[in-house]
């Protein structure tokens, strides 16, 4: 799967996957939407985004848990 809109630049933000070489980490879009932000809300917070980019980078976060196991806890 390619991501046209996720940027790995090792001299930026330390190698994280950002949106469009923008200082902006997936991880945190993302968070915010777990966090029960609307678009709308993300895209005033940083109005240098667009609705897209926060469609890839779920599509992004997706893609990685795909790929790997994450330890859950055990009730």
């Amino acid at each position: 799967m390619k991501f046209a809109r996720v940027t790995v630049d090792p001299g930026q933000m330390g190698g994280v996957p950002c949106l469009r070489g923008l200082r902006i980490p997936v991880a945190t879009v993302v968070g915010m939407t777990a966090d029960g932000l609307t678009d709308a809300d993300i895209l005033a917070a940083y109005p240098d985004l667009e609705r897209e980019d926060i469609r890839e980078a779920l599509r992004y976060a997706a893609e990685a848990v795909r790929e790997r196991e994450l330890p859950l806890a055990v009730p």
